[in-house]
């Protein structure tokens, strides 16, 4: 089992240190290198290119981020480097991108976001980038049919379940993940606390991070159950 107590040290920021989206946008070059200046690990979303590379970037769609009709997975990394966050200088940046600037500074945790029939190679694809990476990072993912790929396309990399759900039917299909080595949990802190994580710290000994922890009530229940925050809009070191 790979290691991971590191995910433990430090406060992750989500889509790296941004300012809800007001001058420094999430998922950018900026807001890793001001997550990375401020010693705060970081989590960031991937997608699958049109050619093959993992871009940065957490919708399926453009809009929102760009202000740009179409999908995440019809941009080449080319199209990517030219399309602009926000208002801002920042372009949509690669995984390669990003770890360079990173450049081990801080922990980086990437979750794979997954378009089922359209995301064939996204494993792949960030075990190519991480290859020779100096710095500390981990992979993770919502999607199982990505999670089963793991051990197969990104083997040695620590690897995780991003989960939520409280009803009995959502807690057992996570059970069901733990089949396939997994060596960390990401739960949602709204739903926190409840026997799968319990089961998964106190039995299998692995770190448990909560997303997204946007508030001192937030940070308080995380504490009180699980191992660590991924946090946006505040800075949990001045509390």
């Amino acid at each position: 089992m790979a290691s991971i107590d590191w995910l433990k040290t430090v406060p992750i920021a989500h889509r790296g240190l941004h300012d809800l989206n007001r001058t420094r946008w999430e998922n950018t070059l900026s807001a890793f290198n001001s997550a990375a200046s401020a010693g705060f690990a970081i989590e960031c979303d991937v997608h699958l290119s049109a050619d093959g590379q993992a871009l940065v970037f957490h919708d399926g769609t453009l809009d929102r981020v760009t202000g740009q009709k179409g999908d995440i997975d019809q941009v080449t990394v080319a199209q990517a480097h030219a399309l602009r966050i926000g208002a801002t200088h920042d372009h949509v940046p690669t995984l390669a991108d990003s770890l360079e600037l990173i450049g081990g500074r801080v922990p980086i945790v990437i979750e794979l976001k997954g378009i089922p029939g359209r995301d064939d190679g996204l494993v792949k694809a960030v075990a190519r980038d991480l290859a020779g990476y100096g710095g500390k990072a981990a992979i993770m993912s919502f999607d199982h049919h990505l999670i089963r790929l793991f051990g197969k396309d990104a083997p040695g990399i620590p690897a995780g379940l991003t989960a939520e759900g409280l009803r009995d039917d959502q807690l057992e299909a996570h059970f069901s993940m733990l089949a396939y080595d997994i060596d960390f949990v990401s739960y949602n802190v709204h739903h926190l606390d409840n026997r799968f994580v319990r089961f998964v710290r106190s039995k299998l000994a692995l770190p448990v991070i909560s997303w997204t922890v946007r508030s001192l009530a937030d940070k308080a229940t995380s504490d009180a159950y699980v191992d660590q925050i991924t946090f946006e809009g505040f800075d949990p070191r001045s509390l």
